[in-house]
């Protein structure tokens, strides 16, 4: 790479790490692999592993790559807001830790967004199981066919797990994205979310006009492992969940499908919420507090129910050594 070219990066890769002391080398690696020139920026959100120390040890042979250290643990949003403040590329990709990129993928998506002129390049995600071999990777979305743009009530609605779940939302998606975009508008992501945090930046910059265009895998792969944070995420997660997509819906700029689109994702979260404070009141005994989860919308409190008897059926077919 030219001197000309470590000046002047095109893309910030922002890579926020926590505990990736595994897979965070393949990650910087991958982002430094890549054809175009970029600088990297790893946030360590105050890893008790040796993440911190392995990408520092890393950045002393390539000054592209700068290391910036929480002083306490805060999130995947609090880091990437950081790293895209210290950024100066025009262009920004957000690299999970234990995810990589293959060489051309960002020369390819700011091909794209220059010929399309959008805000928001995505590609569709190669999914890998921890462990699989490169040959079974297999796209999350799958059905991309040329670039197509999304608009706010078909990305909401692609989010609804209810009716794709799996890691087939289309919050997952990592796009290429325009520093001048989010500047112009003071979009950051919302440090008190740290499940979905991508659904609601991604939506906050629909609504604000964004150009957001979708295609088929460039080369981002995605590792599924069975304890990934999404899965183990703690109560409150949901209830930030519910508390964005109500902020949304005050927006009096919304369509009529957005507006559904959106008060649907809000119902299913608040489900999921409402669930997680039962089990929780169950487990600490508080009947009071477990009576209070039915003090919700009907729709919540018959979700509830259902979930309920379903329960009891496993346990009974468990005990019964039925089924």
């Amino acid at each position: 790479m030219t001197d000309q070219g470590r000046n002047d990066p095109q893309v910030t890769v922002v890579i926020a790490a926590w505990n990736a002391e595994e897979t965070i080398i393949r990650a910087i690696d991958s982002a430094l692999s890549q054809t175009v020139p970029v600088e990297v920026i790893v946030v360590d959100d105050r890893s008790t592993d040796n993440t911190r120390a392995l990408a520092e040890n890393r950045a002393k042979d390539d000054p592209r790559l700068t290391v910036l250290c929480q002083p306490e643990n805060a999130g995947p949003s609090a880091a990437r807001n950081r790293a895209i403040a210290a950024g100066r590329a025009p262009w920004i990709a957000i690299l999970d830790s234990d995810d990589w990129m293959e060489p051309d993928r960002l020369a390819r998506l700011l091909d794209l967004a220059a010929r399309h002129g959008a805000d928001f390049m995505a590609d569709d995600l190669w999914k890998l199981d921890v462990g699989a071999p490169e040959a079974t990777r297999r796209p999350m979305l799958g059905d991309v066919t040329g670039t197509i743009p999304v608009t706010s009530a078909e990305f909401v609605a692609s989010n609804l797990s209810a009716g794709h779940g799996g890691r087939r939302e289309m919050g997952f998606v990592k796009p290429l994205m325009s520093r001048s975009f989010l500047d112009r508008h003071g979009l950051n992501y919302d440090p008190n979310i740290r499940l979905g945090e991508d659904y609601v930046f991604y939506m906050q910059a629909l609504l604000e006009g964004a150009v957001f265009l979708l295609t088929g895998p460039t080369g981002y792969v995605a590792t599924v492992r069975p304890d990934s944070l999404s899965g183990r995420h703690p109560t409150e997660a949901h209830a930030h969940l519910v508390a964005a997509d109500r902020a949304l819906l005050a927006r009096k700029d919304l369509s009529a499908d957005t507006r559904r689109a959106l008060e649907a994702h809000m119902m299913e979260q608040y489900k999921k919420w409402a669930w997680r404070k039962l089990i929780d009141a169950v487990r600490a005994a508080d009947p009071v507090a477990a009576l209070r989860c039915f003090w919700a919308p009907p729709q919540v409190t018959v979700d509830l129910f259902g979930r309920l008897i379903r329960e009891a059926v496993v346990r009974a077919r468990r005990r019964t050594g039925a089924g």
